[in-house]
């Protein structure tokens, strides 16, 4: 039988029964685009996250309060024993492979200017945090150099605040955080969400100012820049062994790297696409147990044509060629459709998301079109095989 042979037989076959041969096809285009669309996400997390800690920098070290430890990709979080105070950042800048170096402390705080109120999230930290977090001043300048225990009343605010409360020209006024006055040196650009946080609505403010205004003993974190990521082990090393001098000898502080949060988010990542996949893949199973009944169906009402088929000299074996072939381009056709629908809705995902780096992966892209025909192709072959099997005197004389 040659293929143009084999492509009219099904074709025709396919077309006597249209309703049914829609459903098939649109059974097996939810299960392709689900999955896609699963794998899609998953993907656009991983890149947005990798993203944000790359923006980081590689050679950037944040030290937290407190001992970490984790089992496996879960973090437990002990006790505190001793804050990380001003005096161990200032400790920590005699370290000789330091580029820059940044304490901070956050809260929240009301702001007012006028009669105009808001809560904003304030960050008091110092002049070397604005290279550490990319973070650029399109107007005025960011926070004075300074010692780390002086804190100027000045302040840097992002572009959000200055429109909604300030108007245009925000530098030089003077506004309240909380209860004391600051006067406005620079204004943020615009730069949206990073790691959770809105840059947007952030006010910065010198980290002494900040401790005071919240009467703060203790740092948020403590952030660290290498000079290179060679020494970055050494780095590490030496900030463990400076704070445990400092406190007593207990080494209470947690120290993250770009790579570290990466591995474990990743770890993470893959576990739940493996999940979602799976789910989704319960939807190609049922579509593909739908393409075997309709295969059984049309063997059962195509018996004369087969025992025809068989009568003139047609073997078994092309018989059962033909039946699998209709299986796998029932579900080829379904698979190609699954993905026109995923690529739909990437494209409306992408619409409503514009920061969210959503993409369907090319690996995913040739996985689901092979698992979706490999169903059709694997649910196909009981149908063939009864249709090989059928008896030709039988077939043309049994109605």
């Amino acid at each position: 039988m040659h293929l143009s042979d084999f492509l009219r037989f099904t074709g025709h076959s396919l077309r006597g029964h249209l309703l049914r041969t829609a459903l098939s096809i649109i059974g097996g285009a939810i299960g392709i685009t689900a999955v896609l669309l699963l794998t899609a996400l998953a993907e656009g997390a991983r890149r947005y996250v990798t993203e944000e800690m790359e923006s980081l920098g590689a050679t950037l070290v944040i030290v937290l309060p407190g001992k970490i430890e984790t089992a496996g990709a879960i973090p437990f979080v002990g006790g505190v024993a001793h804050d990380l105070t001003l005096s161990d950042a200032t400790g920590l800048k005699a370290i000789s492979g330091i580029r820059r170096l940044a304490p901070l402390t956050v809260g929240e705080a009301n702001l007012s200017y006028g009669s105009m109120h808001k809560t904003v999230l304030v960050a008091g930290t110092t002049s070397d945090f604005f290279p550490l977090r990319r973070l650029n001043v399109v107007r005025g300048s960011p926070l004075p150099p300074s010692e780390f225990g002086r804190g100027a009343a000045v302040c840097v605010i992002g572009p959000a605040i200055e429109r909604d409360l300030l108007g245009n020209n925000a530098l030089g006024k003077i506004i309240r955080i909380g209860e004391s006055r600051f006067r406005v040196i620079g204004v943020l650009a615009p730069k949206g969400e990073s790691i959770g946080i809105n840059l947007d609505e952030m006010v910065l403010i010198p980290v002494a100012s900040a401790m005071r205004l919240f009467n703060q003993t203790g740092l948020f974190r403590i952030f660290i820049e290498g000079a290179s990521s060679q020494g970055l082990e050494t780095l590490k090393r030496e900030i463990v062994r400076i704070i445990a001098e400092r406190h007593k000898g207990e080494e209470d502080v947690t120290l993250i790297t770009q790579d570290a949060i990466l591995a474990g988010f990743n770890k993470i990542m893959t576990a739940l696409t493996l999940a979602l996949i799976s789910i989704a893949a319960i939807s190609l199973v049922v579509s593909g147990i739908g393409i075997m009944n309709v295969m059984l169906i049309s063997v059962t009402e195509r018996r004369s044509e087969i025992g025809l088929l068989k009568a003139i000299g047609v073997t078994s074996r092309q018989i059962s060629i033909v039946f699998l072939g209709e299986a796998v381009l029932l579900s080829g056709m379904g698979s190609g459709l699954g993905l026109i629908l995923a690529h739909i809705g990437i494209m409306g995902l992408k619409s409503a998301w514009a920061f969210f780096p959503i993409q369907i992966p090319v690996w995913a892209i040739g996985a689901g079109l092979g698992v979706g025909i490999g169903v059709g192709l694997l649910f196909g072959v009981w149908p063939a095989w009864r249709a090989a099997r059928l008896d030709p005197v039988i077939a043309l004389t049994k109605k």
